[in-house]
């Protein structure tokens, strides 16, 4: 587990924070975070775009450098996660987003900030597996509820500016 430290000139402890972060201790913490992306990511390539999208804050946020605006608010989430579902349906693509190298930092008991990795496969219909984009993500997660939800997500796609 690698809980990060910021600003990033700071020495990562590689034991991570002396104490339990919230809750749960860092190690329950990260299997958790973990667990909401799997869930998270398995909504969302399986075309369940709504389903996908009650994962955000009601008020939360989705922002990419490959989009022109940012997607403010669930139901603007929806529809934006719709229409690219379909997209990728019609055109008998299959996409699986796979995400690693998470990078917690605890901020209170409720809110974590994570970083991590994210790379999209395309697989057309009776083709072989892409790699699409390679991307870093950068969430804010809250606990609301007993559930974590993302109330600002930033993703960089490496191929852009």
């Amino acid at each position: 587990m690698t809980v990060a430290a910021h600003p990033a000139s700071a020495p990562a402890d590689p034991t991570g924070p002396a104490g339990p972060a919230g809750p749960a201790g860092p190690a329950e913490l990260y299997a958790e975070i973990q667990q909401f992306y799997a869930r998270q990511m398995q909504l969302l390539d399986d075309g369940e775009a709504e389903a996908w999208a009650e994962t955000f804050a009601e008020d939360g946020v989705f922002a990419a450098n490959a989009h022109p605006e940012p997607f403010t608010g669930r139901a603007a989430i929806a529809a934006g996660a719709r229409q690219a579902t379909d997209d990728f349906a019609a055109r008998g693509i299959r996409r699986r987003h796979w995400l690693g190298m998470l990078s917690l930092e605890p901020k209170d008991e409720h809110t974590v900030f994570v970083r991590s990795y994210a790379q999209v496969l395309e697989t057309p219909r009776a083709g072989q597996a892409v790699l699409r984009a390679s991307t870093t993500c950068a969430d804010l997660l809250v606990r609301r509820d007993g559930h974590w939800l993302v109330l600002d997500r930033r993703v960089h796609r490496d191929d852009l500016d």
